[in-house]
């Protein structure tokens, strides 16, 4: 009798002991799938992101400034100085150059400010003076948002020096003569919004670029990429325990 009883007083035992087990399985488990969860992150965006950012964002910006922009128009008016019969020509090459200095001074600007119609301040913003070293001749251009404003301006210069140096003629033995009259341009001179859309975009991938080359290569983890320490799995969850051994023993003793 007394052998046959004791099978089944460790019964309830040997189900506490599958029960521990059970658990301690189901703990092993939910931390394999905790590990797993933190190992899964974002993918982070690539290393040349900056470049097609900068290249959108000058892109933007150089369209935006092509179109909100008033358009410039620019004319030009050519005045040459020519040498008389007892000059050299060197010696008119000599004051085209100095002639194209003093184009844009107080003195040549309140000559040409009647017929500009515009104050000496603002004309002196709007006018410029460029020859070459290899001939007597000056280029006088004048901007302005309207087109025919812009050639009042060239013009209104042009004659004016043109006039202030006629008179000291006799002394200089140079004369500066009219060489063509600017017109009015059909076409403004400023870029279009294509134009500079295109510029921007260039500006901003060299920027980007830039950028990517400019920055440190070594690169310190974030706390999210630091890798994450692995709990130690008990190993004694997935032992047989010590009361199935003693249970094994007890049948082989009943048979």
């Amino acid at each position: 009798m007394a052998d046959t009883a004791d099978p089944k007083q460790a019964d309830p035992k040997k189900a506490d002991q599958k029960a521990d087990q059970r658990k301690a399985e189901r703990k092993s488990e939910q931390r394999r799938t905790d590990r797993r969860r933190r190992k899964v992150r974002l993918l982070p965006p690539p290393a040349w992101w900056p470049l097609p950012a900068a290249a959108l964002l000058g892109l933007a910006a150089g369209g935006a400034y092509g179109v909100l922009k008033a358009p410039e128009y620019a004319a030009t008016s050519y005045v040459v100085a020519v040498p008389d019969d007892t000059t050299e020509p060197a010696t008119a090459l000599g004051f085209a150059q100095a002639y194209a200095r003093i184009a844009t001074s107080s003195s040549t600007l309140g000559y040409a400010q009647p017929r500009a119609g515009i104050s000496a301040r603002r004309l002196r913003t709007q006018v410029r003076a460029e020859t070459s070293p290899e001939s007597p001749m000056i280029a006088i251009t004048g901007t302005s948002k309207s087109a025919t404003e812009a050639a009042d301006i060239a013009n209104a210069v042009a004659d004016a020096l043109s006039l202030s140096s006629n008179q000291a003629a006799k002394n200089t033995g140079v004369q500066l003569l009219l060489f063509n009259q600017a017109v009015a341009p059909s076409e403004p001179a400023s870029p279009s919004a294509a134009i500079s859309g295109a510029v921007g975009l260039c500006a901003g991938g060299l920027l980007g670029g830039l950028w990517l080359l400019a920055r440190p290569t070594a690169r310190t983890r974030r706390p999210e990429e630091r890798p994450v320490a692995e709990p130690v799995v008990e190993e004694y969850a997935s032992l047989p325990a010590q009361g199935d051994h003693t249970e094994t023993k007890e049948k082989e003793s009943v048979r």
